[in-house]
């Protein structure tokens, strides 16, 4: 059987502020930062034979976190990396409302309608880049444990493809968010999935928290 685990990066500053980043890059913050920690917690304890992540740095520097001093490997793999966004990149949403409040509607609702500006990407073509990258990991890492930190759109692409959905089912519940926990078990005959999104890490910090205020 070969484990898959999969997380999305912890919270920027640019996701602080509404902005897109696409292939662009923010610090993490200091929450994004002990999100990381919550998980990198959460999975101290479980076996993890090797660490791919996405090459932009919020993906990357998670991932760190998450490994703390454990020796595993960390590999970067540019197939990982969040969708493209072209000329949206670096802006707010309503400056992105503002250049086509049609292309904005079909972004958060109807991907397949979603027009790519400037050297951005489509979602089909991220549904196929996310799905081609993992199945190589996959391949490569057979009958290991592999943790996965990449990025919201990349993550739900792949688990689109996975499912064999349509590309309009993309933005359907639960949404990823920061350093939700995904597991699924691949074996010969076919895969399950215990969990998707998890966040109970995250509650489990904010508990502990609230006890030492």
């Amino acid at each position: 059987m070969t484990k898959l685990y999969l997380t999305r990066h912890g919270e920027t500053e640019w996701n602080e502020k509404g902005i897109m980043q696409g292939w662009g890059d923010s610090p993490l913050t200091e929450l994004g930062k002990n999100q990381a920690k919550w998980l990198g917690d959460r999975m101290k304890d479980l076996h993890i034979d090797v660490i791919y992540a996405s090459p932009i740095g919020r993906a990357f520097n998670t991932a760190k976190i998450v490994k703390g001093d454990r020796n595993i490997p960390l590999i970067t793999h540019d197939g990982l990396k969040e969708i493209r966004i072209g000329g949206w990149e670096g802006l707010n949403q309503e400056e992105m409302k503002s250049l086509s409040e049609e292309n904005y509607y079909n972004f958060w609702n109807v991907p397949s309608k979603y027009i790519p500006t400037g050297n951005g990407e489509s979602f089909y073509e991220v549904k196929e880049r996310a799905f081609e990258a993992i199945n190589e990991i996959l391949e490569k890492e057979k009958g290991k444990t592999i943790l996965i930190v990449t990025h919201t759109i990349t993550l739900k692409s792949y688990l689109t493809a996975l499912e064999n959905r349509d590309i309009d089912t993309l933005w359907d519940p639960p949404f990823i968010k920061q350093t939700s926990l995904t597991e699924i078990n691949f074996k010969e005959d076919g895969y399950d999935m215990p969990l998707v999104a998890c966040m109970e890490h995250h509650e489990y910090a904010k508990k502990e928290f609230n006890e030492f205020k």
